[in-house]
């Protein structure tokens, strides 16, 4: 039996920090333009009530998103310990391109992917490169692409990369831009016959009949800004409901597919978009099999790093596996399951046996 298994992860960190205390000048105001009666040290303290951040990473402005999955990249790639001309496909998640710092435009021709072959100096020309547009999903996504490609018998090494400079189209009036990031994560996925190890299962579900527009591109806050000017925008309430009445159900799917008992599941790597959010999917999840949640069940990277969209999961990942979050681990053998909600609404898991 063919299986995929992550030979080898990688992410790239942004050395900028910007903590919270640094929107304390920022001018917030209401989608209508008016102005918040609150003060911003009340703001921001119930900001970060709610979605667990205390900082994030900003890219260096020479920097942008294909040269921070190029990072992520190269070091899956040593990861891996495999040569980069043997790869069949670079896939690159990512949800605006290469956005220049102070620059309005995004910039997608050519692919991020063939940037990021160009940049590892891959001369094969099977090595086929391109991007996925999926919304924070995107990464888990494209592991599960590089799984099909795997066992359709056309890729046995893929390279898996989620990168964004959320911080380049963000409206400063908007107090949502606090939860953006910048960052990049990678894996090399690879074909693995007859271990009883790699993917398990999955599931993958686009809900758009109602929920196409919780997250859109927007004028500013400001009436005053360039009105032909978007920044990312979303309907938080919204996409809270969503998350917490979906994306139990998908992981639920994707674990029953699987047959693997509840009890084995040791870790669920989760998009890291509110910790109040997450915190509540995952209590929804074990209630559905009517077990409570594990003492350390879910990693966070979100106080420090926030949501930096494809990058959160792969790079939460990449963390735990090197040893680089406080008193968590994954061993030899142990279940754990992928999972991200976004724009779409998209919403996928994977099981996953280390």
């Amino acid at each position: 039996m063919t299986s995929s298994i992550i030979t080898g992860t990688g992410s790239y960190i942004p050395e900028i920090k910007k903590e919270n205390k640094k929107f304390l000048d920022n001018r917030f105001l209401n989608a209508d333009g008016t102005e918040i009666s609150s003060e911003n040290e009340i703001i921001i303290e119930k900001f970060k009530g709610i979605t667990g951040i205390e900082e994030r990473r900003y890219a260096d402005a020479k920097y942008n998103t294909s040269d921070l999955g190029f990072f992520a990249a190269q070091k899956a790639i040593e990861d891996a310990n495999i040569n980069p001309e043997e790869l069949d496909y670079i896939i690159l998640a990512h949800n605006f391109g290469d956005v220049k710092s102070a620059a309005i435009q995004s910039d997608i021709l050519p692919s991020l992917a063939t940037r990021v072959k160009y940049r590892l100096g891959i001369e094969n020309p099977n090595c086929v490169a391109y991007d996925i547009l999926f919304g924070c999903p995107g990464w888990v996504e494209g592991v599960i692409q590089a799984q099909a490609f795997i066992k359709a018998g056309i890729a046995s090494k893929v390279l898996v990369i989620g990168a964004e400079t959320l911080s380049r189209v963000v409206d400063k009036h908007d107090r949502d831009s606090m939860i953006y990031s910048d960052g990049a994560g990678a894996c090399i996925v690879e074909k693995n016959d007859g271990q009883d190890s790699g993917i398990l299962s999955h599931a993958t579900q686009t809900f758009a009949k109602e929920e196409a527009y919780h997250l859109f591109f927007g004028n500013s806050f400001d009436k005053n800004e360039d009105p032909d000017v978007r920044y990312i925008k979303m309907h938080g309430r919204k996409i809270y409901e969503f998350a917490l009445t979906n994306v139990p159900l998908a992981m639920k799917s994707a674990l029953d597919k699987s047959g693997i008992p509840i009890e084995e599941v040791k870790k669920v790597f989760i998009h890291q978009a509110n910790e109040k959010m997450d915190e509540a999917i995952i209590k929804r999840f074990f209630r559905l099999y009517k077990t409570p949640v594990p003492e350390g069940v879910m990693p966070m990277s979100i106080h420090k790093l926030g949501n930096s969209s494809v990058a959160t999961v792969p790079t939460l990942l990449d963390l735990v596996l090197k040893g680089n979050v406080e008193n968590q681990e994954v061993h030899k053998g142990e279940v754990i399951i992928l999972a991200s909600v976004g724009a779409g609404m998209n919403i996928n898991a994977i099981v996953y046996r280390y």
